[in-house]
């Protein structure tokens, strides 16, 4: 049974500020090499055994304005499933990148707000806790891309020696997992996408930064023409202050992620991706995200024949699904992922 691993206070697992003063929210000491101020996170295990070592990691990142929580209810399934279809033992690390989430409080995390400091967070993460390199890196619209930057700096010795990528082998089974979800990999142009993005950015910087009540500002969205359904999900990521309610993320750092998601081109890594390495694409079927040319370019790429020199490129089609995949249609990626992550040894 999947278990979401809580510290003896009853507050999920994650790493803080609080690991500079020798303190640690997790379950094991921190010692001096790892005082760091890092990403926030909390913890899956698929055994009820917390003090059981994992044989094998997952990250999951979330997407633009998330958060770890919103992956909790996928990554308590996708833990019973790899608990009782692998013979592995796997820890399913859910993060909050910086400026979202528990990261948006902790002060070591320095401008510029890009995917590369984005992905170099990943990294030091990993470094602090003693993990090696996760085996699984699954990331959703802007965390896909983020996680897109951590293979290629890890490929290229960006992360230095104690970061590399692990199993160097040509078999599949034996082969690195990268999961990119509903997030295009080359440059976004403006001109080619909906604008509605941008326009809930653009909306957001313009409230107060103190709002009323999380009532008032889903119906103040509603009211400037944006669905319910976006609207309810804005509010949660509100935090109680006091008799107002702020933002549980770094609003303008969250928009220098988001252009420099935009501007990151990753069609030479999915043409090349590292040997020992499998980068899946899943597509959202009713994503509006897609332009024909890219789904056209993509669907050649899984064509392209490959010597062994380098890893391996799929991509996935989620039936009954808009962009957010993990809402509309859990099962239906449950069923593409969860298999193949469980074929890792």
């Amino acid at each position: 049974m999947a278990r979401l691993i809580r510290n003896k206070l009853g507050l999920t697992q994650f790493v803080t500020q609080s690991n500079i003063l020798g303190f640690n929210l997790g379950l094991k000491s921190c010692n001096s090499r790892r005082l760091l101020e890092t990403l926030a996170f909390e913890e899956v295990r698929s055994s009820n055994s917390i003090d059981k070592p994992s044989d094998c990691t997952a990250f999951i990142l979330h997407g633009l304005l998330g958060s770890a929580r919103n992956w909790r209810s996928f990554a308590r399934n996708l833990s019973s499933y790899l608990s009782t279809n692998s013979s592995s033992e796997w820890r399913l690390v859910l993060v909050d990148l910086r400026n979202h989430g528990n990261s948006a409080v902790v002060q070591g995390l320095h401008p510029p707000h890009d995917l590369d400091n984005a992905a170099a967070d990943l990294a030091n993460l990993v470094k602090s806790q003693g993990w090696d390199w996760p085996d699984v890196v699954m990331g959703h619209s802007l965390g896909g891309k983020v996680a897109l930057q951590f293979a290629q700096g890890g490929s290229s010795g960006d992360y230095g020696d104690s970061i590399t990528l692990p199993k160097q082998l040509p078999y599949l089974h034996d082969a690195e997992q990268l999961w990119v979800l509903d997030s295009v990999p080359g440059v976004v142009n403006p001109e080619d996408s909906s604008g509605e993005v941008e326009k809930v950015l653009e909306t957001l910087q313009s409230l107060p930064s103190q709002i009323p009540s999380r009532k008032w500002l889903v119906e103040h969205m509603i009211k400037l023409g944006f669905s319910k359904s976006l609207s309810e999900w804005l509010g949660t990521n509100l935090k109680k202050s006091n008799d107002h309610e702020t933002w549980a993320f770094n609003l303008d750092g969250a928009f220098q992620m988001f252009n420099s998601y935009r501007e990151k081109d990753y069609w030479p890594l999915l043409g090349n991706p590292p040997r020992g390495m499998e980068i899946s694409i899943v597509q959202a079927e009713n994503s509006d995200r897609w332009d024909p040319y890219v789904i056209q370019r993509l669907e050649s790429l899984t064509r392209k024949e490959r010597d062994g020199s380098e890893g391996k490129f799929s991509l996935h089609v989620l039936p009954k699904a808009g962009h957010w995949v993990h809402v509309d249609n859990p099962k239906g990626l449950l069923d593409i992922v969860a298999p193949r992550i469980a074929s890792l040894k």
